[in-house]
């Protein structure tokens, strides 16, 4: 999936000396967190490589500096009467960044792309609300030709629906529906991410990538508004020690660090004011119990470990920036989500009352003084991570649990997940797009990202019902019902929030905060 060092070493070269001959290049230095596993959209899944691929590729709808859905390759659209049908007219002058125009036939072959089972896209249920989409991913449906994706004329691609999705703009701009370059991959194959193949479509093209270190990236001059670009270029830097990360900052080496050690926050505010960004937005920050293993597998274990979590002195004392305690699983806020926020039935109990329960719900499991429960939770490398698991730790250990603490890379830890090589671990999910249906699906049978494997047949049925239905208030209660049901059983382990936490340097402007956490450099300005 990655290019060689030796493969590269022309591309290094070529990229050196155009960068050379660039002596006013504005270079932007932003810290990434996590190493990139590849540049091809349909192998992505965490936020630091939407950082890196919302740059180099545009979908037909792309975000604007406060994350809203805005026109990107796309420059109209049109919607049938009954909502299933959108015919988009693809700009004229969309092109790659080898000089191909950008055609509605490299829209086909992405989806049908994703959707091919063989490929193993783990994010392919995102786009499930096209037509057929799910039958052919999960092999009920052999002809992938008739997945609801049709190119018209070269700049007309028609999408046709399962069912009216009010969301469905937004989740276009997300990486599973950028176009891929078929005329490229008809060529070389999976050969085409290579550094010294790949061609992109945004406004951004990658002209180095050092696994491990980090992704270069310049303008793409056959992009449709490069002369509105005010940034040369982005090199986004893998580091995941949060204190590395902003020693560097403070050295002049980053001009934003993506995420800070939280016990520095005070800092910050008093000795470089301004420069810290902490917001509110669509994440939520949870644990997940692998419910296919013993004693997982049972209810009252789940209940009394997460009864047990003083989610109130998380946000304010244990990381100091003010993530809100999370008892429900979709976070305030979301859209097309009526009426309250759902919350498990002893979310306001004292919380000496809910370690007395949590208790009692051990004994009733079997466990006690003379069985003592013994797990181990997992997490991924950094230091507010580390805070978190060290914490609820602490917090188990008045029931008698016992907890070894593991922690391994990002890459390692997301891999064991989906694999489920785990008992308790970690995991944080950020808005793809602006509807609760988001949130959910992560808990549904047969979700790829449903790391705990939780099931349940009545939840997957209400939100099918829910998704069918194009009646919003009924759609919001079903909703509500499914998540209800799944907080009491338990299904997963909530436990704030999110709050963005940035550092920007003073030299850039058009960073907007927003509740998406997404900013397109497309945006920004850096002063020298």
């Amino acid at each position: 999936m990655h290019m060689s060092f030796r493969s590269i070493g022309a591309a290094l070269a070529l990229t050196t000396l155009l960068w050379a001959g660039t002596a006013s290049a504005v270079q932007l230095n932003v810290h990434n967190g996590g190493d990139v596993t590849s540049l091809d959209p349909q192998k992505l899944s965490g936020d630091w490589e939407n950082r890196v691929a919302g740059d180099i590729y545009e979908g037909l709808m792309t975000e604007d500096a406060k994350a809203k859905p805005i026109l990107g390759a796309a420059e109209s659209y049109t919607v049938s009467d009954d909502g299933l049908v959108y015919t988009f007219k693809i700009r004229p002058d969309e092109k790659w960044s080898d000089g191909e125009p950008v055609t509605a036939d490299d829209f086909v072959f992405a989806f049908k792309r994703l959707m091919d089972p063989k490929n193993a896209a783990e994010y392919a249920y995102l786009q499930y609300t096209i037509k057929n989409a799910e039958a052919i991913n999960t092999g009920k449906i052999d002809d992938i030709d008739q997945l609801g994706v049709k190119a018209i004329d070269d700049k007309t691609l028609e999408i046709t629906l399962e069912h009216p999705t009010p969301y469905f703009l937004g989740a276009l701009t997300h990486y599973t529906a950028y176009p891929l370059p078929k005329h490229l991959i008809d060529k070389v194959g999976d050969q085409w991410v290579q550094i010294s193949n790949i061609v992109t479509n945004g406004p951004y093209k990658p002209v180095e990538w050092i696994p491990g270190s980090h992704v270069l990236t310049q303008k793409n001059e056959y992009w449709h508004a490069t002369n509105d670009l005010k940034i040369d270029g982005v090199k986004f830097f893998t580091l995941e020690d949060n204190s590395a990360a902003l020693k560097r900052y403070l050295a002049g080496e980053f001009d934003i660090l993506t995420e800070f050690p939280t016990d520095q926050y005070e800092w910050l505010q008093q000795n470089r004011p301004g420069e810290a960004h902490v917001a509110p937005f669509a994440g939520l920050y949870y644990y997940v119990m692998n419910s296919t293993k013993a004693p997982f597998d049972d209810e009252r274990v789940r209940q009394a470990l997460s009864m047990a979590v003083n989610r109130e002195v998380i946000g304010p004392q244990i990381l100091g920036t003010g993530e809100l305690p999370a008892y429900g699983w979709v976070p305030p806020g979301m859209a097309n989500y009526e009426g309250e926020q759902v919350k498990v039935d002893w979310a306001d109990l004292p919380y000496n009352e809910k370690v007395a329960k949590a208790k009692e719900l051990l004994k009733e499991a079997g466990y006690g003084p003379d069985k003592p429960l013994s797990i181990t939770l997992r997490y991924n490398t950094n230091d507010n991570h580390k805070r978190i698991a060290v914490a609820l730790a602490s917090m188990w250990k008045p029931l008698g649990v016992s907890v070894e603490l593991y922690n391994t890379e990002v890459k390692v830890h997301y891999a064991d997940l989906r694999q489920g090589s785990f008992e308790i671990a970690r995991a944080g999910w950020l808005a793809d797009y602006n509807d609760p249906d988001n949130f959910l699906n992560l808990l549904k049978t047969g979700v790829e990202m449903n790391y705990g494997k939780w099931s349940n047949a009545d939840y997957d049925k209400l939100i099918d019902e829910g998704n069918s239905t194009t009646d919003m208030t009924k759609r919001s209660e079903l909703f509500k019902k499914a998540e209800k049901l799944a907080m009491e059983e338990s299904a997963a382990m909530p436990i704030y929030f999110y709050v963005s936490r940035q550092v920007v340097s003073p030299k850039v402007t058009g960073y907007e905060d927003n509740a998406f956490d997404i900013h397109r450099t497309r945006w920004m300005t850096k002063s020298e």
